[in-house]
């Protein structure tokens, strides 16, 4: 039997041991950093991953493909062109993005579905967790149900493929947190996500402090940090309440810059200001 001093200071050295664990196992956010490769100009380029080591990013954002070459990534030479400039620098391929959607809707055009197949074969292959789908321009779905409703079908076709393969395609467009929610359930699929982008959420006129949590870090695949025409933080848009924002939802992963220079500013003097902002923003 222990007496009562004994009892105390054994609580006291317990309770000591205890909040010294929880200081230092407490959990951090963890991101990584990277840019979009048609941002530093080298679309699909092996030249692009040398910029990014340049810069400083852990990754890039490949184009799967191109308006020049739509077969893209699926062209084995190119892919291995990738994938080897990727283990030559050590600047990872993060994710794919098929652009190009903005040009050849995927919500009317036929051989748009074969693309996103292919870009999902193409991700795994370098493993790359996320293919980024582009709804704008003509591809744009606001106030376009018909379309929304061919993508949704599309989507459900493709989206068992992407389980398979463990790649999650994230829609990317100017609809609402809400729309983008109600497709999702409409493809019931763990493989379709959100790409959310900031900048595209407030000029389509969303207020982005709402629609962050409504998404919520199980909903959020990736993310892009632009501020059209300017260096982040020198744009309208408030970074770092919106960094309290993503923290506040406990997201982790990949950031994308993206169109975050002024016109014919140096694009690695740009992408290192905009990453060294981002580090101190996110205490990376």
């Amino acid at each position: 039997m222990l007496t009562r001093r004994e009892a105390i200071q054994r609580a006291a050295l317990w309770l000591g041991a205890t909040a010294t664990l929880d200081l230092s196992a407490a959990p951090k956010p963890h991101y990584h950093l990277g840019a979009c490769d048609w941002s530093v100009g080298k679309a699909m380029s092996p030249e692009a991953f040398d910029l990014a080591r340049q810069i400083g990013l852990q990754g890039l954002q490949v184009s799967y493909n191109t308006g020049k070459d739509e077969a893209g990534l699926s062209n084995q030479a190119t892919l291995r062109s990738i994938r080897d400039a990727a283990k030559r620098t050590g600047v990872r391929v993060s994710s794919l993005a098929i652009g190009q959607l903005n040009q050849v809707p995927y919500k009317s055009e036929a051989r748009t579905e074969e693309w996103v197949w292919n870009s999902v074969d193409a991700a795994k292959a370098l493993g790359a967790p996320v293919v980024l789908l582009a709804f704008f321009s003509k591809g744009d779905l606001r106030n376009d149900e018909a379309g929304k409703k061919a993508v949704i079908e599309r989507l459900k076709k493709v989206a068992p493929h992407a389980e398979k393969q463990k790649v999650i395609l994230g829609i990317e467009s100017y609809l609402s947190a809400q729309e983008h929610l109600d497709i999702m359930q409409a493809v019931g699929s763990p493989a379709v996500k959100v790409y959310y982008d900031f900048r595209n959420a407030a000029d389509a006129g969303y207020d982005i402090y709402e629609e962050i949590p409504l998404l919520g870090k199980e909903q959020i695949c990736e993310i892009h940090m632009k501020e059209n025409g300017f260096r982040l933080g020198e744009g309208t848009l408030d970074w770092p309440r919106i960094a309290r924002a993503v923290q506040d939802i406990g997201y982790q992963g990949w950031m994308q810059i993206e169109w975050a220079s002024p016109k014919d500013a140096d694009i690695v003097d740009c992408y290192r200001h905009n990453r060294q902002y981002l580090e101190k923003l996110f205490k990376f």
